[in-house]
């Protein structure tokens, strides 16, 4: 009878168990990475780029997406200009950061020569046979090179928050269900934009543009204060601030974000707009003053090196997005958000905007 009785009780913990599993949400974690302008293009427009790292999210190729498998580290997925006419590209994370395939093979430091050595061995595995990675770039805009290594270029800064596995899935829909042809646009339709599009399909409607402080055209540094300004109301979901250093050796450190005001006020551009028209220089300098100057990084955020890297995997504790919560009260689906649902009037001025650099 004893071991009838164990065996019975087994069987109910085992139940118990597998019911308990099935009614706590599976959490995600996603990233907005707010990286730092570098360069020519950088010191003409200083408003960095946008682009989403997803840790459940994975490249079955560059233009295809899938749920990842165990052990996978997940992807980063941005829209760039000139990479064979795609709108947007997925990467894994650590060639989207380092140009190779594991973190031991890492370089602490580059030189121009290994870091296009690294690149062409990545275009050659992984593009080439795809037919992609055919247009090297310009000047201003570097085509696929801009997919791989991207810490060799500039410090980036992750904003980590959690997700839910349907919204997942819905990136996952939306973005292999639909045309993956480039409509790139510096002021209308560019890395900043993509970056709002997806942000609004797990915070519906809270991502817009703003006529001040960014004269109505999307920028990274934008996107990233309205995902900031979200968290400090939803204190519960406790956003993470993670520093992802730029490797040493190829380029001069990258520049720090800015805004339309902050590049106006701070840069030779106040002098020709103020010259042109004083009244719309002042107001972009009171702006600047109001609103310009709003701190994103905290002091001292935990530095990610490629050694601890995956911490930026890592399942948080925290709750599941209060607007997935608050749908779900009733019993209803989580709030998915399409990437065309944006928020009608909620923006104003021009189309769209920001850039690659």
């Amino acid at each position: 009878m004893r071991t009838g009785s164990r065996s019975f009780n087994l069987v109910l913990v085992a139940v118990f168990a597998a019911m308990l599993g099935a009614v706590v949400p599976c959490h995600g974690q996603a990233a907005l990475l707010m990286e730092e302008p570098y360069g020519f293009f950088g010191a003409i427009n200083p408003t960095g780029h946008n682009a989403i790292y997803f840790a459940n999210i994975c490249a079955e190729t560059p233009t295809r997406l899938r749920r990842c498998g165990p052990g996978e580290l997940g992807s980063v997925i941005a829209r760039y200009q000139g990479v064979d006419g795609y709108d947007w590209i997925a990467i894994p994370l650590i060639p989207y950061l380092y140009s190779v395939e594991t973190i031991e093979n890492v370089p602490n430091r580059v030189s121009r020569a290994q870091v296009k050595a690294l690149r062409e061995a990545y275009r050659a595995a992984h593009f080439t046979p795809l037919g992609m990675g055919k247009r090297d770039g310009n000047l201003v805009h570097e085509g696929w090179d801009q997919l791989v290594g991207v810490s060799f270029e500039r410090r980036i800064f992750a904003f980590r928050f959690h997700t839910t596995a349907e919204q997942d899935d819905a990136v996952i829909a939306q973005l292999n269900d639909r045309p993956n042809k480039s409509h790139f646009e510096t002021l209308f339709n560019n890395c900043a934009d993509f970056a709002r599009k997806l942000l609004n399909m797990y915070f519906p409607n809270d991502f817009h543009r703003s006529i001040f402080p960014d004269a109505g055209i999307t920028t990274p540094k934008e996107m990233t204060y309205r995902l900031v300004r979200w968290s400090r109301k939803h204190p519960e979901e406790k956003l993470e601030v993670f520093e992802i250093p730029q490797i040493p050796g190829y380029r001069r450190h990258s520049r720090s974000n800015k805004n339309i005001a902050e590049s106006f006020t701070t840069t030779a551009y106040a002098i020709p707009l103020t010259l042109v028209n004083p009244y719309l220089a002042g107001c972009i300098f009171v702006d600047y003053l109001a609103r310009g100057r709003f701190h994103l990084i905290p002091r001292n955020p935990r530095r990610l090196e490629p050694k601890n890297l995956a911490e930026l995997t890592g399942l948080g504790r925290g709750a599941e997005n209060s607007a997935d919560a608050a749908s779900q009260a009733g019993g209803a689906a989580p709030v998915v958000q399409t990437l065309t649902g944006d928020k009608p009037g909620a923006e104003s001025g021009p189309k769209e905007s920001s850039a690659t650099q």
